[in-house]
């Protein structure tokens, strides 16, 4: 059976609480449907912004060395053919990486003009990001391993990108649930979309719902104040990015009751693009039923071109 539920919900619902059976205050429909909405305008808002995931145009995986960055065909690192032929070199050392900027060409760093800088990634006290008329490039370290990711403010694909689409709001996707701590928060192994990286958050235990009847689980990470959820289902299928969705929950009171929200779930960069480094859902995190909420996937919403278009 493709859906999970059949009948028609009355507009004013009553959530029941997974954990304990507690009936829920009854939810105010006209107003959820609101959030909702609200939500997702500033997910596209997000998405649209300079520094959103619309502008990444290249992703470069770099060992220790120097590599020419420019738009003519030979450099180590092509940019698209809006940047000067030549515009420097990258320096990567085992410990820093430094970028020297060829004489004449104008490299700016926070509205100043460089002519060399100290790269620091994004994961340091100091990440740095330069601007080269419209683009843009910064290093970013995972584990270890660094790349230089090429933004461009002016990214075609930015105008013409949208509508997201998604599934009819559905208030049975709003579930009341329960937050099973460890005895100590647990570090856990993540995979990810680029082969032989993982992520390493910390779990501070198992998340359990009920739909339909029927009890799962997943498992989520910390994220600030926020729980985040990396899950997959069987919409992966057919209708929503294949390595999973994202959801972010309030943290549970002191009796471990939480609000999990599919309706705002969502896809993750790498849906978008091939210049990410997103986390992908583990098998214990992928449900074997079909969420039908949130945000469903577009093939003609991604963007794989190299970064010299």
């Amino acid at each position: 059976m493709k859906r999970l539920f059949s009948y028609l919900l009355p507009v004013v619902i009553a959530i029941s609480a997974a954990a304990c059976g507690r009936a829920e205050p009854e939810l105010d429909m006209p107003a959820y449907e609101a959030e909702v909405l609200d939500w997702r305008a500033g997910r596209l808002e997000r998405l649209l912004a300079p520094n959103g995931y619309l502008t990444q145009i290249g992703l470069q995986w770099l060992d220790e060395g120097t590599y020419t960055i420019g738009s003519e065909p030979g450099s180590d690192i092509v940019v698209p053919a809006t940047g000067a032929a030549r515009i420097g070199e990258l320096r990567v050392g085992a410990d820093e990486i430094w970028l020297v900027v060829e004489e004449g060409v104008e490299v700016l760093q926070n509205g100043e003009r460089v002519s060399e800088v100290l790269m620091g990634v994004d994961t340091s006290d100091n990440p740095v990001t330069v601007t080269h008329g419209s683009l843009a490039w910064g290093m970013i370290e995972r584990d270890g391993p660094v790349a230089i990711r090429i933004r461009d403010y002016e990214h075609p694909f930015v105008d013409t990108f949208g509508p997201l689409p998604y599934y009819e709001i559905n208030p049975v996707y709003r579930v009341t649930a329960e937050l099973l701590r460890y005895e100590q928060p647990r570090t856990v192994a993540v995979d990810t979309v680029i082969a032989g990286f993982q992520q390493f958050p910390v779990s501070p235990g198992i998340v359990a719902f009920e739909l339909g009847g029927q009890r799962y689980e997943l498992e989520p990470t910390i994220s600030g104040d926020k729980l985040f959820f990396v899950f997959g289902d069987d919409t992966n299928r057919d209708e929503t990015y294949g390595a999973g969705r994202f959801v972010y929950a309030d943290m549970p009171g002191e009796d471990g009751r939480l609000v999990l929200d599919f309706n705002k779930s969502y896809s993750p960069p790498c849906a978008f693009n091939d210049f990410s480094t997103c986390p992908v859902a583990s098998p214990r995190n992928r449900l074997p039923i079909r969420i039908e909420a949130g945000e469903k996937f577009d093939p003609n919403l991604h963007y794989s071109g190299a970064a010299a278009h």
